[in-house]
């Protein structure tokens, strides 16, 4: 919707008669003028004080349109054209809907009405001549934004953390200026908005308290991840003035060294660009859908250790350092409380005949959930309403079915657990294995299978792909370049090396890095792995 621009008491409109009434006056002498040709002024005026011509959305005038749509006025009546609108575009549509109702519409001070040829022609002149004053007067005030800026004059707006106005002028305010300062150093020394945010939640230091109209006040919270981020930005705690894409020498003092603020900026590019390289590759069909105990929404997030992704969803409040306000279990592993909704949507439909959430077997299986919440001990799962139409299709069969509350309650639960993050670690070994030499664990054989697959997979794409590089490779999966040749030396290992791993043959021990470091020749690497 169109924003609606309002502006203050507009000067003598507190007066006992104002302009508006001076234009009703008027535009009732004139209907009165027309009493021959049986005209009648309604008691009801439409009056938009304080409201810009340029918008339709006015209170006002919505309501003449609705009582045009109801056939309740025969003649529209205005002092001059620009009060009704001053757009030409939104023009045509009034007159379209008054031609539709049969309503004429009359200028008082400009003598014409659009019942004419003639008077439609006028009143598209001077509308043309409405929106043309409308749209220089907009560039000229552009402009003098423009010019101000370049002169490094603040051209106000939300007062800056760090700063204090007086006289249109921007002066710094110390205790805010040290905390501006204190962000800065800690996201040079953290490098994460989200720990960074943590760490100012921790110390105490919170947003600026504002006080608004009617008693409303905001502010007077800890910084969040966004808020962080444009303050670290933002080019005037350099003393600067930024105008669209340019910026200028401002007339304030600088706050932060502009040694400081450019590592800043490039510690943000770097993060920005490594969220690009991996947001494509990010799968959470649960996106948006689980939510915490207490409400709050749980968003996807990983951690990379040992070469490998662990994605998990947690609770949005986490990201702001308010972990006291997460629920009973604030962080769950994505890929076992995916498998298990699924696993229970599926089953629900199998065992039950549940047609609502037949969805559940085809890949978009997620699109059926409205809400999941995360409790202690299990999970409640809303159903979108708009797929549950079983429920009013088998009418007196439902009452019959002992299973009638599962067919037609949208929401139903199942018992769950968050799995330990403690887990018993397992060996792996062959059958016939004397177990002399400790065996390699399982999860360490399990990730460097993974490993192994995955060289394989980027060499086949470095030989059969003209275009594509180990550069390529690395902005595209999100990992360094020596992390990438590292792991394609795995593809040049050894066929009885690799039978050896997936038997589990190999000793305890053995890391994917250490693998990474055999020599090439295959005899070298049996020996270095005591295979010989």
């Amino acid at each position: 919707m169109p924003s609606i621009r309002v502006f203050p008491p507009i000067r003598g409109f507190e007066q006992e008669f104002n302009s508006l009434d001076a234009q009703r006056e008027a535009a009732e002498a004139y209907i009165k003028s027309q009493a021959h040709e049986g005209w009648t002024c309604l008691k009801e005026a439409y009056d938009d004080g304080g409201f810009s011509g340029g918008s339709m959305e006015r209170p006002a005038l919505q309501k003449l349109l609705e009582d045009v749509r109801l056939r309740k006025l025969d003649v529209i009546v205005v002092y001059k054209v620009d009060r009704l609108t001053r757009s030409l575009a939104d023009f045509a549509k009034l007159v379209e809907l008054f031609d539709g109702h049969e309503v004429s519409f009359v200028s008082v001070t400009q003598s014409f009405n659009t019942t004419s040829s003639m008077g439609r022609l006028t009143l598209n002149v001077l509308l043309s001549f409405a929106q043309f004053e409308r749209e220089v007067t907009g560039e000229r005030i552009r402009d003098k934004f423009a010019a101000s800026k370049k002169k490094g004059i603040f051209m106000g707006g939300i007062v800056p953390y760090g700063y204090r106005l007086e006289k249109r002028k921007l002066l710094i305010d110390p205790p805010e200026a040290e905390k501006v300062r204190l962000i800065f150093s800690l996201y040079l020394e953290l490098k994460s908005l989200p720990k960074l945010s943590v760490a100012l939640a921790d110390r105490g230091i919170v947003s600026r308290q504002r006080s608004y109209g009617a008693g409303k006040t905001i502010g007077g919270q800890p910084f969040r991840v966004g808020g962080l981020s444009h303050i670290l930005s933002n080019r005037l705690y350099v003393g600067e003035i930024q105008h669209h894409k340019e910026h200028y020498p401002g007339e304030h003092q600088a706050i932060v060294d502009r040694s400081v603020f450019d590592l800043a900026q490039t510690e943000l590019a770097s993060r920005k660009t490594r969220k690009s390289n991996t947001s494509h590759s990010s799968k959470a069909p649960l996106k948006g859908l689980l939510f915490d105990s207490n409400g709050n929404r749980m968003v996807p997030s990983h951690a990379n250790k040992s070469g490998l992704r662990y994605c998990y969803y947690q609770s949005s409040v986490l990201n702001h350092g308010q972990k006291h306000k997460a629920g009973t279990i604030n962080r769950v592993p994505a890929g076992e409380i995916e498998a298990e909704v699924k696993a229970a949507l599926i089953d629900r439909t199998a065992s039950k005949n549940d047609r609502s959430v037949a969805c559940a077997s085809q890949e978009s299986w997620a699109s059926c959930i409205e809400r999941i919440e995360v409790l202690a001990n299990q999970l409640s799962i809303t159903l979108k309403p708009a797929v549950i139409t079983h429920d009013t299709q088998v009418g007196a069969e439902v009452e019959a079915d002992a299973d009638a509350e599962l067919v037609t309650s949208s929401t139903f639960t199942m018992p769950w657990s968050k799995p330990t993050t403690r887990r018993r670690r397992e060996h792996s070994a062959p059958d016939n294995s004397t177990l002399q030499q400790r065996p390699i664990r399982s999860e360490a054989r399990s990730r460097l299978l993974k490993s192994i697959v995955q060289s394989r997979i980027w060499l086949d794409q470095l030989v059969h792909d003209r275009t594509s590089d180990v550069t390529s490779i690395a902005k595209q999966q999100g990992f360094s370049e020596k992390s990438i040749r590292g792991t394609l030396s795995l593809a040049l290992l050894a066929p009885d090396i690799i039978e050896a791993a997936i038997e589990g043959r190999l000793n305890r021990g053995l890391t994917v890095t250490q693998m990474t470091g055999l020599p090439s020749d295959w005899t070298l690497q049996r020996d270095a792995l005591g295979l010989i």
